[in-house]
């Protein structure tokens, strides 16, 4: 009887972890719709002209905050029409209290810097501010490398510890450039503009821009230098990043509105997702502070310093690396699930010649074949330079 009575008790135990994988497995997700500040957000909007019938803010169990579906979208549907008066753009900065400091500050400003620069004196204004309800809706934090600490640079794997410390010194370089440019702005704030436009604050600003902004290319002015292309875009940037979701996201010219179509469609009470574009999980945490499971789009980059080290032996190195570099061929060497990409396969043929084929070097990089030997070089150089790289990140996760 003791025996039947253990083999029950394993049975029980077995189909009790099952259901619970099973519960686990299941997205659930609660409404953020009657919160105080998502009600005020869509007032907001609503006095903008924006109407929000297909998607509700939601607390998902696998992504955090996103959008719920409130009814089931087909493809081709449109999903969220954003008005330009509800877009924040270097538009709505240049027209505000901001804008005469900024139109004659020399050397002129980048667009990212002046949204920056807003989004930090907005939020000093508080309640004042015309975009708090929306400020007030953005993440306090971020997950980004900007905030990573050195406890957590340290654990990463060496070519991502080196983006990650790049990303976080260049806000740092950001805020120490502008300091005179800040201290211009004492007139119009409240405080001590030494303890507004911080470093903290510059850095969350930041990330709130380039986390959360869609591409909407602007005309270039006279006030602004380089490239403008951001728009932060209220409610609409709740959605979340699926790799393998479909839409198409644009300003429309002719309804002057942010809109995003389905491509694949959404079933009721299911996250809406859209897609920020093919990246792969490196490029997904230095640039959004996240991965994505099983995301097909996955790499591992081969940095110089790890070519160089596999290949330490060859006395001619030097001026191979520096070959492959005035050819713009050191970057994106990549290995995926599906082996070594054509670009590293390339590279590797060219570190395979002697310094006597020189005359050959170009032309292995248009994709000539020079010899079946150095064909075969390349194959098991690949293989080591993949060991590597798995030990590499074995090595970051035993730190953790």
């Amino acid at each position: 009887p003791g025996g039947v009575m253990r083999g029950r008790r394993h049975r029980a135990g077995r189909a009790a972890r099952k259901r619970r994988q099973k519960q686990e497995s299941v997205v659930q997700s609660v409404s953020l719709c009657h919160q105080l500040q998502y009600v005020r957000l869509l007032k907001f909007l609503h006095q903008r002209g924006f109407t929000s019938a297909l998607l509700q803010p939601a607390l998902f169990t696998d992504t955090g905050r996103g959008l719920q579906a409130l009814k089931t979208i087909k493809p081709g549907q449109l999903v969220i029409s954003l008005p330009e008066s509800c877009l924040l753009t270097t538009s709505t900065v240049l027209d505000s209290y901001l804008g005469q400091y900024i139109k004659s500050w020399k050397p002129r400003l980048s667009p990212l810097l002046a949204l920056c620069v807003f989004l930090v004196c907005e939020r000093q204004r508080g309640e004042a501010s015309d975009w708090f309800h929306y400020i007030n809706v953005l993440p306090t934090t971020y997950t980004c490398p900007a905030y990573f600490t050195d406890d957590v640079m340290a654990v990463l794997p060496t070519s991502v510890r080196r983006r990650a410390l790049e990303q976080r010194e260049a806000v740092r370089e950001i805020h120490s450039f502008n300091r005179d440019f800040f201290r211009s702005l004492q007139p119009i704030l409240s405080q001590p503009v030494e303890e507004v436009l911080t470093y903290e604050a510059l850095r969350w600003a930041w990330c709130s821009v380039n986390t959360r902004s869609v591409f909407m290319s602007h005309p270039s002015n006279n006030f602004l230098s380089g490239q403008d292309v951001y728009a932060l875009a209220p409610f609409l940037d709740l959605l979340n990043h699926r790799p393998d979701v479909q839409v198409k996201a644009s300003f429309n010219d002719v309804t002057r509105c942010y809109e995003i179509r389905s491509v694949s469609g959404t079933l009721r009470y299911q996250q809406a997702f859209i897609n920020y574009g093919s990246h792969d999980n490196q490029r997904l945490m230095l640039e959004y502070g996240f991965v994505a499971p099983c995301n097909p789009h996955s790499v591992v980059y081969v940095d110089t310093d790890l070519l160089c080290d596999v290949l330490r032996g060859d006395r001619s190195l030097d001026q191979k690396i520096k070959f492959l570099k005035e050819n713009n061929f050191l970057h994106n060497l990549t290995v995926s699930s599906e082996g070594p990409s054509w670009r590293l396969m390339t590279a590797l043929r060219l570190l395979s010649l002697p310094q006597t084929l020189y005359h050959h070097w170009k032309a292995v990089l248009l994709g000539q074949v020079v010899s079946e030997e150095r064909e075969e070089w390349s194959i098991p150089t690949a293989l080591t330079l993949c060991q590597r790289l798995l030990q590499d990140t074995h090595r970051a996760l035993d730190k953790v």
